[in-house]
């Protein structure tokens, strides 16, 4: 089974969100590594046009209609959320995050 392509939307955090992953990427590991990861992360937002449906459910915010998915890229989760005609890209967290912070995301309005 096909499924539809469908337009991305960003939330307001998400480019704070690359920005500190970025930030501590280059403090950490260096700019080669930092410029590489952050590609990565993008390619996998822009990449959600046709693949949403591929992710695992987020395990914090599950859903009936298992609407809250996440990609999985080292330690960091990509949450986003399906909707009838986009999908809302809503925020880039670590993964040692407390569940409260990923519980909070369910509020953001785009």
């Amino acid at each position: 089974m096909e499924k539809e392509i469908r337009k991305v939307i960003r939330s307001k955090f998400i480019e704070g969100d690359l920005a500190e992953v970025y930030q501590y990427g280059i403090e950490t590991f260096g700019k080669v590594f930092a410029d590489f990861f952050l590609e990565e992360m993008i390619h996998s937002i822009s990449s959600l046009t046709f693949k949403y449906f591929i992710y695992p459910e987020c395990k914090h915010l599950e859903t009936k209609k298992k609407i809250y998915r996440n990609i999985i890229l080292g330690k960091y989760l990509i949450i986003y959320r399906i909707k009838s005609e986009k999908i809302e890209v809503l925020r880039v967290l670590h993964g040692s995050q407390s569940p409260k912070k990923i519980k909070s995301i369910r509020g953001i309005r785009l």
